[in-house]
């Protein structure tokens, strides 16, 4: 019999997922976990936590905005995996997936980032740049330390939806179009087809990222795909509470971005 993985024990359901991506340390570590907890409070199934990065290669405008933030803030790889604990001390119970580009894991060094992963209880890891083909030896680490690694699909990789879907762990990350994250207006009916063409060969659920920034994209990702991927809209929704708190109103900050939340995604 098959043992659970520490991120399929905390996956109430597999159905209608609602995953927000955050980048750690934006505006501080702090109000991340403050943002992550009113995020589970509105349903959030599993929390995306990114590492801030100063090159990034499929973030768009908002998401490099806030990567500068948490980097101005003193975020780095360690201290985000760090921040985890104190999710989990605050209350947070859903999976956490470490988000992070293959650069700062290839300085730290293999072993010592996944003692990382490991000593702080990360359930999940996602590197956007590591094409399938390289990920091999990451995929490998991961399975020993019980964390799963989470795959990415795009519309480009046509040729290879079967082999990435095969072995994809916890949930498998669709990118609904080309191009850098960021707010779209609608998406396409190329787009929506792609989706189906991935579930028909995925075993875990497949959520749908990139571009989602309006209750009707949710509610259109809701009939197509098993969860919804929200980061940008979400960025931004901090962001524009950036003023009210530095003046110090926390409170009024905090129960404006969970009405937008709830507004989103119910």
């Amino acid at each position: 019999m098959l043992t659970k993985t520490s991120f399929q024990g905390k996956l109430t359901k597999t159905e209608n997922l609602f995953i927000p991506f955050l980048v750690a340390g934006d505006p501080s570590p702090e109000l991340t976990i403050q943002f992550a907890l009113r995020l589970q409070e509105e349903g959030a199934d599993v929390l995306e936590l990114g590492v801030p990065y100063s090159d990034p290669l499929a973030d768009g405008p908002t998401i490099q905005r806030a990567a500068q933030r948490a980097l101005k803030s003193g975020m780095s790889l360690r201290k985000a995996i760090e921040l985890v604990p104190k999710l989990r001390e605050n209350g947070l119970e859903i999976p956490v997936v470490i988000f992070t580009y293959y650069n700062p894991v290839l300085q730290i060094g293999h072993e010592e980032f996944f003692n990382l992963l490991e000593q702080n209880g990360v359930e999940g890891l996602l590197i956007p740049d590591l094409p399938f083909e390289e990920s091999e030896e990451i995929r490998t680490q991961s399975e020993e330390r019980n964390i799963e690694f989470i795959s990415l699909v795009a519309p480009n990789s046509d040729q290879r939806i079967k082999q990435i879907a095969e072995h994809a762990k916890g949930f498998l990350y669709c990118v609904s179009s080309l191009g850098v994250t960021g707010e779209r207006k609608e998406m396409s009916s190329e787009a929506l087809s792609f989706i189906e063409k991935v579930r028909q060969h995925s075993q875990v659920p497949v959520a749908v990222g990139f571009g989602i920034s309006s209750n009707d994209h949710v509610q259109l990702v809701r009939n197509h795909a098993d969860g919804v991927i929200i980061g940008s809209k979400i960025i931004r929704l901090i962001e524009s509470q950036l003023e009210t708190i530095e003046e110090g109103r926390m409170d009024v900050a905090l129960e404006h971005f969970t009405q937008e939340i709830r507004a989103l995604v119910q």
